[in-house]
Order: C-alpha cells, then structure tokens, then sequence
C-alpha cells in the first residue's frame, strides 16, 4: 500500500477535484456480452465520494440525500448493469464460494473492543462485476494488439485433487460432472446442490482446497475459477504492482496505434517489457502477494491473541474448521476467532489422521472430528509469541494425555520443546546402539569416541502451514510471435 498521504491524498480519487486517470469506455450490450472497448488517458472530476452501505441503502430503497440527488439515477443504472452482468455470470459457471470475512471494531486505546462480521452488499458486487468487465477488456485489448503483459491465471484442479475430492463426495452422494476435466460450472452445480444440508461449510472447505492458488504469468492460460478465457489486473481493490505494469503496456500500445516507435518506453510512462522480464516480474509479484498475505494474517492473528487474553477459562461454542495431523482448529461461534484443540487434549483416546477426509477418528472410541461439527471448548491458554490460543473440549479437562507442572494443557510452546526433547533423546539414543555395536573392542588404556551429537528438535507445524507448494512450470507461448522472441 501506499503511504496515507498519497492513498488518500494525491493518489485519491477525491471529490470536486481533477485526478488524471487511465479510462477503460465499454460497450456492453443489454444481454451482458462485451461488444466494444478503448482504452485513453483522461481527467476525471468526481462529483461525491460514497461508502458502500451508503449506496447499498440509496439502492434498496433508502433516503436519498439532497447532495446526492444529482448521482443516484447514474447508481440506478448501475444497479441494472449489475443484474444483467451477474445473469451472465452465472450463465458461464463462474464459481461463487460464500466465504466469512471478519472486521475488527477497536476502543479508543486502539484495542479491539469486538469481531464482527463483514457481509457483501449490492454495492460491493456492482463494483466487482465492473473492475471484473474492465479487467476482461484491457487483456483482450493488449492480446488484439499484440502486447505482452502479466495475466492473472487460475487454472484447473490437478487430477490428483480432483480423484481425492470426487471420492470425498461420492461418499456423500454427491456426483461432480466433468470427469477429470471439469469446468467452473461443475463446481457451481455441486455447491448449489449442497446449499441447506448440514455438511454444507465441510464441502465448500473440500471444493476449495481442491483448486489451484492464482498466480501472475505472461502466459494467457485462463481464469478457472471466474469461467474466463483471458483475465488480467487492470484494476483491483487495492493497487497492485501488476495493475501497474499493465498501465504502462497499454499507454505503450496506444503510442504504437499513432506512430512507429522503436524505443521499449513512450514519454508518457508506456514501456514495452519483453517475455523475459515478465516471467521474473510474474514469479517476483506471485510470492510478493503471498508474502503479504501471510503478513496479514499474522498481525491479525497476534490482535486475535491479545485480545483472546482477556478470555482465558471462558466457554464457547464454536465449530470445527480445520482438521490436521496435530489436531482441530475450530471457530468460535460469537468471536469469529479459530483455536487449537491439540490432539494430545483430546480425552484418552488416541486419534488418527485421515487427510483424504479432512477428519479426525479415536482408535478405541470410535469419535469421529471432521470440518462443520459443533462443539463446546473452554479457553486454555493464549500465547502471543506463537499467534496461539490452545482450546480444550468441554469435558476432556480431566482426560488429557500429557500435562505440565502446573497441570494445565500444555501451550504450542511446551508441546514443541517436549516433542523436540523427545525426538532428540530418540536420536541420540539410536546412535549409542548404533555406534556400541559396530565399534570394534579396544586396548586396555585407549579412548573411547563420544557418541554423536543430537538431531535438533523438528519445526512444530503452524496453523497457518498449508499443504503442497506452487511449482513453477515451463513456460508456454501460444503466440507464434512470443515463440519467435523466445528463440
């Protein structure tokens, strides 16, 4: 992001002032379909400044203000946009996944005071549908005039996932069309089948997990998960360097429309980046993004934790929305905050992971933990330094398998440096046999070599680890001039 100064300063789209601008002018036809663009620079002049539940009010009927008067019938042709736009949406198959996005509220000491959820609101989708259009029409403009850019690609399920999540289903009786190769819409058929049944939140997590991270590459390869043949980021919620790059192309293209320029760049900020240094951007901008996701998450998770301090012995309920080899994360119902259940807390059982099924099952009770279930916890411990809040079911508080001095559950700290210690005295305990028994016997005054050093203690896995890395592939050219700058 940008410092505050620009973001909501010179960089702002600020009302009653002029702000220089990359105009996308679209034609859409009354059935949705994209029959006409251009793309130029130009001066805008915004005449107000409105939040989204401000237009979603206007829009649904509420009071209109006096000094919006002069902009509403422009937010009511808007609105029929929208509906004809997510008709065609909804004709190609794009999948809609209903997701929980949580906003905190803090105090005036800049603690959070509560979680509450953040819902989606007419004026929302309005204006995704819109950057949604934009962003189809500045590939398909940078495509028809031979450009080269970073697209946003989002490609299919591997087969491998697509085998584990059939089999998830079938044991549901639920059948995925499309064999090994489906399409979005095959998706959006199996989520509409499972709206209202109890397992409902478990097969969306399933559906979910099955697919690909999107990622930045100059090789058009299409978005799977929005059902579209080309799809670049020439605009987003949040300014993205991509967005930036794909500014410059097209300021590039349009010199190139009105004169034969042989220089890469124009004087107006255009640039004409070759294929290789796209790869590297798109590498580079893909793990950036990721980077700050994880960023993200962290500061959250530590405002969760302090927050959750205040909450120690407490119970809630909440529900199970993960399941992994070293236990459950579930979700508090009235906080919207995940915790650690650890297997070691469950009961006296022994429990074993069964990943196909994203479940947990007791080897002599039976008891089976899988995503969706409801459950009651009590607050054990939080530990800001590990981003953790330790959860303990109701009723297992006198049933845990392993305690510390103090006879609480043990925190992720402790259970780290008691599975380290023993995986430690494993180790060394093995290379003592190892070396007792093939060391030859010595002479009477000779010494002894030491045994070998440790191991040191494995990396305890954290809630916000996940499965599988993104493996980068050769690079493909469809053009015949791409193959030809390649070579």
């Amino acid at each position: 992001m940008l410092p505050e100064k620009l973001s909501n300063g010179l960089c702002s789209l600020n009302p009653h002032v002029d702000r220089l601008c990359m105009v996308a002018e679209m034609t859409i036809s009354a059935n949705g379909k994209l029959s006409g663009y251009k793309f130029y620079p130009a001066v805008m002049h915004s005449h107000a400044r409105l939040t989204y539940t401000q237009v979603a009010d206007m829009l649904e009927g509420g009071e209109v203000a006096e000094q919006y008067q002069q902009v509403f019938p422009h937010l009511q042709t808007l609105q029929s946009l929208y509906l004809t736009l997510d008709e065609l949406r909804a004709e190609r198959g794009a999948i809609a996944f209903e997701t929980l996005e949580t906003q905190f509220i803090f105090n005036e000491q800049r603690k959070i005071e509560r979680i509450v959820p953040r819902g989606r609101n007419q004026a929302h989708k309005i204006i995704e549908e819109c950057m949604i259009m934009a962003n189809v029409a500045a590939a398909k403009f940078v495509i028809k005039n031979k450009g080269e850019v970073l697209y946003r690609v989002h490609e299919a399920p591997s087969e491998q996932k697509l085998t584990q999540v059939k089999e998830f289903l079938a044991e549901r009786g639920i059948t995925m069309g499309g064999g090994l190769e489906p399409t979005p819409a095959d998706y959006q058929a199996v989520m509409e089948q499972v709206q209202g049944r109890t397992d409902a939140e478990l097969i969306q997590v399933m559906l979910l997990r099955s697919m690909r991270q999107a990622s930045y590459t100059p090789d058009n390869e299409g978005h799977f998960g929005l059902a579209l043949e080309a799809y670049s980021h020439f605009t987003s919620p949040i300014r993205r360097y991509p967005d930036l790059i794909l500014h410059r192309v097209i300021r590039y293209l349009l010199t190139k429309e009105h004169n034969d320029n042989k220089e890469k760049w124009t004087q107006d900020g255009g640039y004409n980046y070759q294929i290789e240094d796209l790869d590297l951007l798109g590498e580079e901008c893909s793990n950036t993004e990721r980077r700050a996701d994880e960023a993200t998450r962290d500061v959250s998770d530590w405002l969760k934790c302090e927050f959750m301090q205040d909450h120690v012995g407490d119970t809630f309920t909440a529900v199970v929305a993960s399941v992994t080899s070293f236990g459950l994360f579930v979700r508090l119902d009235e906080l919207f905050i995940d915790g650690l259940v650890h297997i070691s807390s469950l009961g006296s059982d022994y429990y074993q992971y069964d990943p196909s099924r994203q479940r947990l099952i007791g080897e002599s009770s039976g008891q089976i933990y899988q995503i969706g279930d409801a459950v009651s916890v009590k607050v054990a411990a939080v530990n800001l330094d590990d981003r953790q809040i330790d959860l303990i079911m109701i009723g297992d508080e006198g049933k845990i398998r392993r305690r510390n001095r103090a006879g609480k559950p043990l925190t992720a700290r402790e259970r780290a440096n008691l599975e380290g210690a023993k995986a430690a005295k494993s180790d060394s305990s093995a290379k003592d046999k190892s070396t007792r028994g093939a060391t030859k016997p010595k002479k009477s005054g000779s010494k002894s070599k030491a045994a070998g050093k440790s191991k040191s203690a494995p990396k305890r896995a954290k809630a916000s680890d996940k499965p599988g890395k993104s493996i980068k592939r050769p690079s493909k050219r469809t053009s015949t001039a791409g193959k030809a700058r390649r070579k």
